[in-house]
């Protein structure tokens, strides 16, 4: 497949994936908003913090480091022995479900039964929907490989509406029912996320479109695994790195969950608090993660079909250099803008934002501080997430090898900084880790992307500056709003409030503007892909 078309297919699965993760959020967000109004702040707590903590662990845990070492390289390869290599997720789920189960059973504080009731069907659900999730790996790593942009859209659209659906009927219908209303619905989310993969296939292969495609795949008995005659079960190549990258992908799932480690293991949050925190955290993260997380997902299969891992800048094709080069300039400078963006005009509207959202509860204590941190963080975020994605793509297995080391110094060091500064500022010492998680993480990133590049006439990094003018306005708007906060917001009224919308309105339309009138290559490539 040609690099151009690559680039096409790969901006359409980013974009796609975006209004996908604006779904995701935008739902979760209003199901926050409406379960608050029925059930205790305790219970959201147990369910976003500790039981989803597990499943996202296990899943991490069993698949994070397969997927990228089976979306490296080319999609002409020996797929049976790639699919034999996914279906390993599945034993190894099993043996995280079980392990991390037990011990979220016996190891861990167990709540209140009156407050959270089915705490341990709870487990049991959560532990055991991971291990569902994990049956449809070699459908996602194919349909991902080849650019299935409506698969993924469609699949996990139906199953997050379908969980939201059933969780809305029991929490009106069965309150009382507790945690078993979030293990039913987390149960039919994956059984139906599943049941559209496998559906997909079974009419996809075999079709004209597959044969048009020369798909690698004939058969849905070529999905389950299979023997190679006189040959390895698996590509031990793959083998080896994903080995290399599960070591990486331990340390990474501590780092990227370390505040809800270290609430669920110190204790250092009751579980009130801890919905309150997961409440913030989800609506800080609303625009942060339905951008930046397609962007990081998609650009790393672009990265990694684009350049081959492994070899330096000499050694590639330069045609695909000086397209890498520029995509990757144009997305730091794309992420970058939005996070500066989201910064600065956060800071003002977080206590606004609040108390529209969960009223006196959220907004009255440490949540606009909480959510104003978060918009720093989202800056972090933002730069992270590109820069990581192109490392990735292109180390080789022994520099995998060695950033192991440093991951592990660094989650120790949150994990530590996390502790600490929890003691002294409460959640908000959570964000301030992550902060200086994040900037150790891009400085290692950035220093990668240099060395890369240096032996060339490309400098991708010059898209982390952006335009003299634009940081002027930026700065001029974060202080005519941090003024309206303070002249209108939140106490006097909704007139007052809306005069502090309408500032913020107008400083956001001067901002765009500018940014149209700066950044005209960042215009034309997002208007081109």
């Amino acid at each position: 497949m040609a690099s151009q078309d690559v680039l096409s297919q790969t901006t359409r699965l980013a974009s796609s994936s975006a209004l996908l993760q604006v779904l995701f959020r935008v739902v979760t967000f209003g199901l926050n908003a409406f379960t608050l109004r029925y059930l205790s702040r305790e219970l959201i707590g147990v369910v976003n913090v500790r039981l989803t903590l597990l499943y996202s662990t296990v899943v991490f845990l069993a698949r994070e480091a397969f997927r990228r070492a089976c979306l490296s390289g080319s999609t002409k390869r020996n797929w049976t022995k790639t699919i034999n290599l996914l279906w390993l997720t599945v034993p190894l789920g099993v043996f995280w479900s079980i392990f991390l189960g037990l011990v979220w059973l016996h190891l861990l504080e167990v709540p209140d039964p009156s407050v959270v009731p089915h705490y341990q069907a709870g487990v049991v659900a959560f532990g055991l929907s991971a291990i569902i999730e994990l049956l449809g790996e070699p459908f996602w790593v194919l349909a991902q490989a080849h650019l299935f942009v409506r698969l993924k859209v469609i699949a996990e659209s139906l199953s997050v509406v379908s969980k939201c659906i059933l969780t809305v009927i029991l929490v009106v219908l069965y309150p009382q029912w507790g945690l078993y209303i979030f293990s039913l619905a987390q149960l039919l989310y994956v059984s139906v996320l599943i049941m559209c993969y496998v559906i997909y296939f079974v009419m996809f292969l075999g079709s004209p479109e597959a044969t048009k495609k020369s798909f690698p795949v004939a058969r849905m008995t070529a999905l389950l695994p299979n023997l190679v005659e006189d040959e390895t079960f698996v590509n031990w190549k793959e083998a080896r790195l994903t080995w290399s990258f599960f070591k990486q992908s331990f340390l990474k799932q501590i780092l990227t969950e370390g505040e809800r480690y270290v609430m669920t293991f110190l204790n250092v949050l009751n579980f009130g608090d801890q919905g309150v925190y997961d409440i913030v955290n989800n609506l800080g993260s609303l625009v942060a993660r339905f951008i930046f997380l397609p962007i990081e997902e998609s650009f790393y299969v672009f990265f990694a079909k684009v350049l081959e891992r492994g070899k330096n800048v000499k050694d590639q094709k330069q045609d695909d250099i000086a397209m890498a080069s520029n995509v990757l300039e144009l997305l730091l400078k794309l992420v970058l803008l939005i996070g500066l963006t989201i910064t600065v005009f956060g800071y003002a509207y977080s206590q606004l934002a609040l108390d529209i959202y969960g009223g006196s509860m959220l907004s009255a204590g440490t949540g606009p501080d909480l959510l104003r941190c978060y918009s720093l963080y989202v800056l972090f975020l933002a730069v992270n997430g590109v820069t990581e994605c192109f490392t990735f793509a292109l180390m080789c297995k022994e520099e995998v090898d060695r950033y192991n080391f440093v991951m592990l110094a660094l989650s120790f060091t949150f994990l530590c900084i996390s502790y600490f500064l929890t003691h002294w500022h409460g959640s908000i010492g959570f964000i301030l880790a992550n902060c200086f998680n994040m900037g150790i993480r891009i400085a290692h990133s950035i220093h990668y992307i240099y060395d890369y590049f240096k032996e060339s006439t490309y400098r991708p990094l010059t898209g982390l500056l952006p335009s003299p003018f634009l940081v002027l306005v930026y700065i001029v708007s974060g202080v005519i709003t941090g003024f309206s906060e303070v002249f209108f917001c939140c106490d006097k009224g909704w007139m007052a409030r809306l005069m502090h919308i309408s500032m913020g309105a107008l400083c956001f339309a001067a901002t765009i503007i500018t940014m149209f009138c700066t950044e005209t290559k960042l215009i034309h490539f997002v208007r081109s892909q």
